[in-house]
Parts: structure tokens; C-alpha cells; sequence
């Protein structure tokens, strides 16, 4: 039923409580998973006044994949990662089509205040527009 599985993450406790039923659909399925992180550039304006650079994000986001795609192998899991940037459910939804995975498995919430949010309507709009299923992972409360 399912061939290959796109996991998006960022790297926070949200996309972690993702992380175990991403693993857990794959090895079900025998499929292979395709690990991506999306450099959110929509919104590094405010993060180069900080001292924040796309390419200290981009390292740390390609030390994310390489770790999670260690995981899934630790699990026996095939998975290949990936790193873009641009406008994350944009380039989510694209990466879904362009390698014809059969479904996303993704947490609901990211990062804590705003980034949180943000991850939260980068979910939804993922939901509404994707053309597989989308299993949406909720990061319990007493987390």
C-alpha cells in the first residue's frame, strides 16, 4: 500500500512525536522513506538580525536528516534525506510529487512560540493541499 513515505521535519519535539509512527508505518510496509528538512527562508529576515545565516541553518538542518536518517537504518529502515530551502508546504508538497510517494507522516507543531505556530498552518496547508494521505502526528500535551 505504501511504497515510500515522505517524513518532513525540523527537528523539534513536535516532528519527533512524528518520528516513531514514520518508523513504525515503514517497517509495516517494507517501504523506504524520504527524510526532508525545508530551510524556512519566508521568515529569515528576522533571523539574520539575530546573527542567523542560511547557511548556519542549512548545517544544522543537514546534521537533523543525517540523524534521522540513521535512525530509520538503525530500524531497518531504507531512507535517503534532504535538505531545500524556500516556503516549507511548498516545497513539502513538491518533494511529495515529485518523487510519488504514497504518503506524509508529520507532526502537527514544531518549534515553541511563533516558530510552533507557523509549523502548525505549514501541517494544515500540507493537509488541504496534498494529493496522498497525510498521517498527522500531535505532540501530547504533557510533553
Amino acid at each position: 500500500m505504501y511504497d515510500e513515505i515522505l517524513y518532513p521535519t525540523d527537528g523539534s519535539e513536535g516532528a519527533d512525536a512524528a518520528l516513531e509512527h514514520a518508523l513504525t508505518l515503514a517497517g509495516a510496509m517494507d517501504a523506504t522513506v524520504r527524510v526532508l528538512y525545508v530551510v524556512d527562508t519566508t521568515y529569515l529576515g528576522s533571523a539574520a538580525a539575530e546573527g542567523t545565516t542560511v547557511e548556519s541553518l542549512r548545517a544544522a538542518s543537514e546534521e537533523v536528516v543525517a540523524e534521522t536518517v540513521e535512525a530509520f537504518a538503525d530500524r531497518g529502515v531504507e531512507a535517503t534525506g534532504e535538505v531545500r530551502e524556500g516556503e516549507p508546504y511548498k516545497e513539502i508538497l513538491a518533494a511529495a510529487g515529485e518523487s510519488g510517494v504514497d504518503a506524509v507522516v508529520m507532526g502537527t507543531h514544531g518549534r515553541r512560540g511563533l516558530d510552533r505556530y507557523l509549523l502548525g498552518s505549514v501541517t494544515e496547508k500540507v493537509v488541504r493541499a496534498a494529493e496522498v494521505p497525510v498521517l498527522t502526528v500531535r505532540l501530547d500535551d504533557g510533553d
